[in-house]
């Protein structure tokens, strides 16, 4: 059960299941990059949440936040160390970082169209 505060939980996983039909396959490179098991129950909300992150944080890397909390910063070194592992180029981290940032504001844009 994905909990946002931002988001409703019916709502929320009406717009998760419709975002599904389109980018599963990004879900499933993520999760395998995280080394989430997409047997795992609710693997696609987690990997929501970690996309979700990737957003929240982004305003802090582009300055649009004017003071960055210690949570943030925690928040921000952790992704990185998470979607970094293992890769051979920022090329890669940046493919990712984008992959995330995208499903997020894909699922946002949904969201707000369900009633």
């Amino acid at each position: 059960m994905l909990r946002h505060p931002d988001f409703e939980i019916d709502r929320s996983k009406k717009a998760l299941d419709m975002l599904l039909i389109d980018r599963r396959n990004e879900f499933r490179e993520l999760a395998n990059v995280v080394k989430i098991s997409t047997s795992t129950k609710d693997w696609e909300e987690f990997i929501l949440k970690m996309c979700l992150d990737v957003s929240d944080v982004f305003k802090a890397w582009a300055g649009r936040e004017e003071i960055i909390s210690l949570q943030t910063a925690n928040k921000t070194l952790t992704l990185l160390r998470q979607l970094s592992k293992d890769k051979s180029s920022m090329i890669e981290v940046t493919h990712l970082l984008n992959i995330a940032y995208t499903l997020a504001e894909e699922f946002k844009a949904i969201y707000k169209r369900i009633e």
